[in-house]
């Protein structure tokens, strides 16, 4: 073995040693999301009807019927908020089973804080 050899071959135990005693750090956890009690008292849009919505939102901006489902689209300068009904059971009521929110720039947003801005709440 060559001098520098006989060196680097000393001097690795070490640097290993060295490695091993620098202490790792803990991951760091992403803070949990905002407990629903952040946003008040929820505003219950899935199941609804659109009486209730009407209720919840005062008229719609939109009011589209087709064959199998009824949009309502309720907005203000905070959000738009689509909420299709759909007949669930044959002779029922259609309630909404998908919501859809965004902002008005198109952007998505989170459904409980739109529904709680357009609620007055």
């Amino acid at each position: 073995m060559r001098g520098g050899s006989k060196v680097a071959a000393a001097l690795l135990p070490l640097a290993m040693a060295a490695c091993s005693a620098v202490p790792q750090a803990a991951p760091v956890a992403a803070p949990p999301p905002p407990p629903a009690s952040a946003y008040g008292r929820p505003v219950e849009v899935m199941g609804a009807d659109a009486k209730k919505l009407i209720a919840m939102f005062g008229q719609p901006r939109l009011d589209i019927r087709e064959k199998t489902v009824r949009k309502l689209q309720f907005a203000n300068s905070r959000c738009v908020l689509d909420a299709y009904l759909y007949m669930t059971d044959k002779g029922k009521t259609p309630v909404v089973t998908y919501v859809d929110t965004r902002l008005p720039d198109g952007r998505d947003t989170a459904q409980q804080p739109c529904a709680m801005a357009l609620a007055g709440k």
